[in-house]
């Protein structure tokens, strides 16, 4: 299957518009836990953005596109386990030294 330079830019304008529908309706309170949970649906965006540039071979549009797409997936990814660190710090036990006990 071969896209041309239109069906990709469609892909990709779709794409984005339906995920600002989608994260606007996100109330604040959920926003950490769904970009925790979208590592996973990063990840598989990251492996078709590579396919992408891969098979893209002289094409500079869809190499362009491949690479903003690879830069915001690995964005995302890393945002996610750093929000998820610091989600995961919150819940775990501080301990707390006096002096003089080690």
């Amino acid at each position: 299957m071969d896209f041309s330079h239109t069906e990709a830019l469609w892909v990709l304008l779709l794409g984005s518009l339906l995920g600002l529908e989608l994260i606007g309706k996100v109330p604040p309170t959920l926003h950490t836990p769904l970009m925790s949970g979208a590592n996973a649906v990063s990840g598989i965006t990251t492996l078709a953005a590579l396919s992408l540039i891969i098979k893209a071979g002289d094409n500079k549009p869809l190499l362009v596109i491949g690479s903003i797409s690879l830069g915001f997936a690995l964005f995302n990814v890393v945002g996610g386990f750093l929000v998820t660190d610091r989600m995961l710090a919150m819940f775990s036990r501080k301990t707390i030294r006096k002096k003089g006990n080690r």
